[in-house]
Parts: C-alpha cells; structure tokens; sequence
C-alpha cells in the first residue's frame, strides 16, 4: 500500500526548504469552493507556457515532400525545409509553433498538452486527474455492488 506521499505524488520538505504558502492558500480556495462555480473545474486563464526543456526537445524534420503545410500560418512546406515536429507527430515552422508554445502548452491543432514549468498548473492537471479516476473508481464500485 502506498503511503501517503506517494499517493498524493508529494515529497518531504528537505532541511532549510520551505513550502509554497501561495499554492496552499490557492488549494485552500480550490478546495473550498470559490472557483467551482465560475469555472467548472477548468483552469481559471489560458494554460501557461510549455516549458523551455520540453520545447528545446521538439524534433526536427526535414520535408522530403512539399505536400503538407503548416496549421498555423497554412503556407506550404517547401522540400528540404526544416520544421518541428510536437509530440503528437504534427509539424509546424519553427517560428510559428514557437511563437504559439511561448504563449500557451497546448498543440494549436489537436490540443495536445506539454509540460509546463507553471507548478501550480501542474498541481491542478494531476488533481483534475484524479478526480477523474476517482470518478470512474466509484463508478465501477457502484456497477459491482449493483449489477
């Protein structure tokens, strides 16, 4: 059985480290209530930006054909031009999707998440998570004991 810590996917503050009081009273409103109407469990603001690691580990693809274009600025991809290549295997010119991933974390064409370097964005992905599991967890419960 998981412990605490690693259920809730925390660590132990380390000697001389203190916690993060603004993220507390940020849960602490969460948890409470205030944004749930407003919001209906979706972020408050736009996404942040995807993080710096994630975009500098964006491959390069090199177009052998000039077949496809770009999602966002829709010109056509010229052969043997460079373009990067996002997780989800959709390319975009280097200065587009760059443009857009310094804005918001998200694919402009399937919506496809990177990580961020925002933790609290990241706290409240992990929590929307689990409520999700723990959803489907009580559902299933429900179906054994019911069915």
């Amino acid at each position: 059985m998981a412990g605490y810590f690693e259920e809730m996917g925390w660590s132990e503050l380390r000697d001389g480290e203190q916690p993060n009081h603004l993220l507390h009273m940020a849960r602490f409103l969460l948890d409470v209530g205030v944004y749930d109407e407003d919001f209906s469990g979706q972020w408050p603001r736009l996404p942040p930006p995807a993080s710096k690691n994630a975009i500098a580990n964006l491959q390069e693809f090199i177009m052998e054909n000039d077949v496809k274009n770009c999602p966002i600025c829709l010109k056509d991809f010229n052969i043997g031009e460079k373009a990067l290549e996002m997780p989800c295997h959709h390319l975009f010119h280097a200065a587009c999707i760059l443009t857009w991933l310094e804005r918001t974390n998200s694919c402009p064409f399937c919506r496809h998440e990177l990580p961020t370097d925002d933790e609290a964005y990241e706290a409240f992905k992990k929590e929307k998570k689990r409520a999700e599991q723990r959803k489907e967890d009580i559902e299933i419960l429900h179906n054994s004991m019911f069915s």
